[in-house]
């Protein structure tokens, strides 16, 4: 879908760009559900070791776990429902630009790997859509996908 059909289908349908505001307020609702599942599953879990390498081997475990988590999460409500819980809970939703419906399952699972990208630099990749008129973050602008309000 060209930028022009993009435009005529949003003005047709009514639909307008996520704010920046809502988008935030779903990824902070996102990450207090996954760290509470988290959290859950390996409270205490570090207390059993001794050693600091053992730590430092858990840990690494343990982040691994957590980014794998991440990214199961955001490709399975992003495929699934076109949003995370947070997302649903703000109204609203992510639509691939190529024909404004729900993302394909390897666009979800590219959003997903490329999200956790921009969260590892220091968050860049979501400052970035303050600049961008789509409102287009790193993780929406590989994935093709934009970010929709839903009525």
């Amino acid at each position: 879908m060209t930028e022009e059909e993009i435009i005529e289908k949003f003005e047709r349908e009514n639909i307008t760009l996520a704010p920046i505001s809502k988008r935030f307020f779903a990824h902070v609702i996102d990450m207090f559900l996954i760290n509470i599942l988290i959290n859950i599953l390996y409270s205490g879990s570090l207390e059993n070791f001794t050693g600091n390498e053992e730590q430092i081997d858990a840990l690494m475990k343990l982040l691994f776990i957590i980014i794998t988590l991440h990214v199961a999460y955001q490709t399975f409500f992003v495929y699934m429902y076109g949003a995370t819980l947070g997302k649903i809970f703000m109204k609203i939703k992510i639509v691939a630009t190529y024909d404004l419906e729900t993302p394909s399952l390897t666009n979800a699972l590219i959003r997903a790997i490329m999200r956790n990208v921009s969260e590892i630099v220091l968050f860049l990749g979501f400052f970035w859509a303050l600049t961008n008129p789509k409102r287009e973050t790193w993780h929406d602008r590989t994935a093709q996908t934009l970010v929709v309000n839903v009525f």
